[in-house]
């Protein structure tokens, strides 16, 4: 079951990742196929929402493998 306050739009997801316009989010989309894609899409120029906890464990595995990279190099 999906609760409500989990649920957030573009522009909460691209403060979450610190991103400056929610377009961006758009972009990572493409370039990340692992991001958590959103739970509703109403399709071009409609809301799309993705499930908050989502966001946050992908951009935290993110992180950690950002932190793990840079300590074998």
């Amino acid at each position: 079951m999906v609760k409500t306050e989990d649920l957030i739009d573009a522009q909460a997801v691209a403060g979450l990742l610190r991103l400056r316009h929610a377009n961006s989010v758009s972009t990572y989309l493409r370039r990340y196929p692992d991001m958590p894609r959103p739970v509703l899409d109403l399709g071009t120029g409609r809301p799309r929402l993705w499930l908050r906890p989502q966001v946050v464990r992908w951009m935290r595995a993110r992180k950690s493998e950002q932190l793990h990279a840079e300590g074998e190099s």
